[in-house]
């Protein structure tokens, strides 16, 4: 495969022809992706329209999921990811079962990242094998860190700190202490993988553990027993998701 360089053109051509291998209209591939509509694909295929560069790798990771497997020949993950750059191409992906941010393998380039496009009431989801979108470069300060991952917010609960579709990175070994972001995973109650909140910490003791979200203000708490683990978020990535 060519390298591709970060014109307009190429990359708009290169949309183009992964979607049309993939089978989609545009219009099909705008509601795959969570797009409103047909001219929203129309302005990544139009070297005319898009303003160059390679794309948000949150856009590629909605496309990648889309279009992965898809046409003959498949698609595969490296043609997707280099929509984003060269640096995005993801490893492979572990199958391991291991609790997230405990027994997972980290290399120094690269960490899992894990979400799904609607989380719950309070914003949580699951975060499991299941939800991992793909492996992103990690940050200097998590390159080295086993176990180390990266989630996508769910929801609007945590604005304005963070915001729906923003990238955290955690950081599973270092303890997190009272007014610290965090990633916390509580048993399922159904039973299912565990469910995962982007907080700030109020308190995590033998007494349980009590979660801050911004919008709407309110706790939550939770029994010790429940609680699987309380990760540390280094920092956040991107910032919001492109409004479409």
């Amino acid at each position: 495969m060519q390298p591709m360089d970060n014109t307009a053109e190429s990359i708009t051509a290169r949309v183009r022809a992964l979607r049309k291998r993939a089978g989609y209209s545009m219009a099909a591939f705008a509601e795959k992706v969570g797009m409103k509509g047909a001219s929203s694909i129309q302005r990544y295929e139009d070297p005319t329209a898009y303003a160059g560069g390679f794309l948000r790798r949150d856009l590629v990771s909605a496309f990648a999921k889309a279009l992965i497997g898809k046409g003959n020949p498949p698609i595969a993950h490296e043609e997707v990811w280099e929509l984003a750059g060269p640096e995005f191409k993801p490893t492979p992906l572990d199958s391991s079962n291991a609790t997230i941010g405990q027994n997972l393998p980290s290399s120094t380039s690269y960490i899992p990242l894990y979400g799904q496009a609607v989380g719950g009431i309070d914003g949580e989801f699951l975060l499991n094998e299941g939800n991992r979108l793909t492996d992103i470069v990690a940050p200097h300060a998590l390159a080295s860190v086993s176990g180390a991952y990266a989630v996508t917010v769910s929801g609007e609960s945590m604005e304005p700190r963070y915001f729906d579709g923003e990238v955290v990175f955690v950081h599973p070994r270092r303890r997190p202490v009272r007014g610290d972001f965090v990633v916390a995973q509580i048993h399922n109650p159904n039973d299912g993988p565990p469910l995962a909140f982007v907080k700030r910490l109020v308190r995590n003791s033998e007494a349980g553990l009590v979660l801050e979200q911004y919008n709407p203000p309110k706790e939550l708490r939770f029994e010790h027993r429940s609680v699987v683990s309380v990760h540390y978020i280094v920092m956040g990535g991107d910032g919001m998701l492109e409004r479409w």
